[in-house]
Formats: C-alpha cells, sequence, structure tokens
C-alpha cells in the first residue's frame, strides 16, 4: 500500500468539497490483489477514527469502503496485482467523508447490475456489494463509465 496526504484530484474537489476546508486528504494506492484489500482498509479506517470527521459512522464507512476495493480488484482489475486501484478520502466536517475508488477495467452500466433481493439472486453468494454500498452510504455516484465510484457519507 501506498498512502500519502496530499492534494486530491480535481474529481474530488468538484464534489462540491473546498480544498481549503479538507481536514483530511488521503489518496491510497493498491495492487489489484485480494490480499490488500484489508490492509488497506484496516489502515484508512484507523486514520478515519482518528480524525473523527464522521464519528459513530465508521462502522458503515468501513464496510462500503471493503465492498468498493473488492469490486474494483475483483471486477475491475481482474484480481492482476500488476494492476493499480486508487482510493481517495477527503473529510468536511461541514459535508461529511468522500471517499473515490478507481479501477482500470472497462467499466460497466449499475444500472444493469440485478437485484440481490430477488428471484434466484436471493440465493447467490455474491452480488451484494453495490446494494450495500447504497444502503449504507448516503450518496453514491458512478463515474467514468463505471470504473470510479464516488461515496459520501454525511
Amino acid at each position: 500500500m501506498d498512502a500519502s496526504i496530499c492534494n486530491m484530484s480535481p474529481d474530488v474537489e468538484s464534489h462540491d468539497f473546498e480544498p481549503d476546508k479538507l481536514v483530511l486528504k488521503l489518496r491510497v494506492t493498491l495492487s489489484a490483489d485480494r490480499n490488500a484489500i484489508d490492509p488497506v482498509v484496516e489502515s484508512v479506517m484507523q486514520i478515519i477514527r482518528e480524525m473523527k470527521c464522521v464519528d459513530g459512522k465508521e462502522s458503515d464507512i468501513e464496510l462500503a469502503l471493503s465492498e468498493a476495493l473488492a469490486n474494483a480488484v475483483v471486477h475491475g482489475a481482474k484480481a492482476d496485482a500488476s494492476k493499480i486501484i486508487e482510493c481517495d478520502v477527503a473529510c468536511d466536517q461541514s459535508r461529511g467523508m468522500l471517499i473515490v475508488v478507481r479501477d482500470p477495467g472497462t467499466g460497466f452500466d449499475p444500472v444493469n447490475v440485478p437485484s440481490p433481493l430477488q428471484g434466484e439472486n436471493l440465493y447467490s453468494d455474491h452480488g451484494r456489494g453495490i446494494f450495500l454500498i447504497n444502503q449504507l452510504m448516503d450518496e453514491v455516484k458512478f463515474a467514468k463509465n463505471g470504473t470510479e465510484i464516488r461515496m459520501l457519507k454525511k
């Protein structure tokens, strides 16, 4: 994992977060290896807990971040450890926590993801990540043909 506190990308700033009001700016990159997900989530969550940006909502953020990174690794990068997943985390005391995860994949249309609450999908052992993220976060948007997910927790 490569993590640094840095200037955010223009995509993060364009999400109505004012760069000079951010109390946390973190950029993390990880190889598209399933074994890299948990250590990254733990490290990011430790910083988020210390910053107390969304006090009391950390468990929602942790699960959403874990699901977003897993989707990026498994579906976006096809678990090819030579590929890189990017994650930006920003905290603005008035707006909340913004997390952006990007993968190098070809993308997908989130509208075409089947509901895990209907038919045979109820019995599937996968396919709940996007549903969970939408339940846990206050705003979820996909950009760049589905290769980027933007999650906001107020």
